[in-house]
């Protein structure tokens, strides 16, 4: 459910914020709303289609395959959260000041309004797509299925939409860079656990070395099917008996991934 909660917010965030500009620097456009509606709906189909290919892809497979099939999708997962993740840290501000042009060019006659659908389409479309693979990916990690991952994900929207709402609604208050900071580094920690749940897959069939295994046991400390253990289970992987090999794994992409983060960090506007 957490995390759910968290990719959802993300990847809802980002496309609710260009929609938002759009919206915001086309409101006197008459048909403006119109096709930006259209091409969210767009969008929201080629996710829809991506989900049910998933589905059917993952039914697909049994046995060995069924662990190998897991291992690439919590793998591809972990590397696209932490694309994502690097890609907003440099480029988010500059997105929206294309957007924001966009807009305007519409706005002055000088693009085609049908090329706000086309934008909204693509927006809804990549963010809605990697939110189903990322979800995927989070499902294979967790058993987090059900009422759990809908409730999760619903939160997940209704937050990033409240926000944007507000941000474009003139509530210039919200602290946007600090919002996407903090969703960030849980994201690195969702990356790397995604990474180690992969390589727990691989070590299950042979395919990769334990190392050793089990490096510890924390069951008794810390159980994954309590409270406690199964926020540490949603957010990070945890796994009371780790193999090196997966300890090995987590580590690494959680101090990559977040040394480039931080080195991606923008420099803060003058106010």
């Amino acid at each position: 459910m957490i995390a759910a909660a968290l990719i959802l917010f993300r990847e809802m965030l980002e496309m609710a914020l260009v929609l938002g500009v759009l919206l915001a620097a086309t409101g006197t456009v008459p048909t403006a709303r119109r096709w930006i509606g259209l091409g969210t709906l767009v969008g929201a189909a080629g996710a829809v289609v991506l989900a049910v290919f998933m589905e059917q892809l993952e039914s697909s497979f049994d046995g060995d395959g069924e662990f190998l099939f897991n291992a690439v999708v919590l793998a591809v997962a972990s590397a696209l959260i932490g694309w994502t993740t690097l890609w907003m840290q440099r480029h988010g501000r500059e997105m929206s000041a294309r957007m924001r042009a966009v807009g305007a060019a519409v706005h002055q006659g000088e693009a085609p309004v049908a090329a706000l659908a086309t934008i909204a389409a693509a927006a809804v479309m990549r963010e809605g797509s990697e939110a189903v693979f990322f979800l995927f990916g989070a499902i294979q990690a967790t058993d987090d299925e059900g009422w759990g991952l809908l409730a999760g994900a619903l939160l997940g929207v209704v937050g990033a939409i409240l926000i944007g709402w507000g941000v474009f609604r003139g509530l210039r208050r919200i602290p946007l860079d600090r919002i996407f900071t903090v969703v960030s580094a849980l994201l690195v920690l969702i990356a790397a656990g995604m990474a180690s749940q992969a390589a727990w897959n691989l070590v299950a069939i042979d395919r990769l070395p334990p190392l050793v295994d089990p490096l510890w046991d924390s069951s008794a400390l810390l159980d994954p099917d309590g409270v406690a253990g199964g926020l540490l289970h949603a957010l990070i992987g945890y796994d009371p008996q780790p193999s090196g090999m997966q300890m090995a794994v987590f580590l690494t992409v959680l101090l990559l991934l977040g040394t480039m983060v931080l080195r991606r960090r923008p420099e803060r506007e003058p106010r």
